[in-house]
């Protein structure tokens, strides 16, 4: 009992900080999978014919695509690839116009991330 009335504020702390890194961690996975559904919801409305409720989360989709990590928009590259002819250009399908947007995302970020590659390796 002395235990808890000497630590007491060192275990609050550590409960607290626990809780808070528990909330974290599951808010960033909810983010995620959140983009993951609204994503594969575009592409069925599209795929259906439902061209404004399509166009709807296609604005959607761009407005998070900044903030997203690499990982999903790799994800997201990967996966409208599949369905496009990356090839052909198609500017009235809305899946391939967010197929090219992703791909110009992540030649953007390849660029940025050359650039700290290089910085770091100038580094004495």
């Amino acid at each position: 009992m002395s235990f808890l009335r000497r630590y007491r504020y060192f275990l609050m702390f550590t409960l607290l900080l626990v809780a808070c890194s528990v909330m974290v961690v599951r808010q960033a996975v909810m983010n995620n999978s959140r983009h993951v559904e609204l994503r594969e919801a575009f592409i069925l409305l599209q795929a259906k014919g439902y061209k404004n409720e399509a166009q709807r989360l296609f604005q959607r989709l761009l407005a998070g695509l900044e903030s997203l990590p690499n990982s999903v928009v790799m994800q997201d590259y990967q996966r409208t690839l599949t369905l496009i002819d990356p090839a052909a250009s198609q500017p009235d399908n809305l899946v391939w116009k967010y197929h090219w947007t992703v791909s110009q995302e992540l030649e953007k970020r390849s660029e940025s991330t050359l650039v700290k590659a290089l910085k770091l390796a100038h580094e004495p």
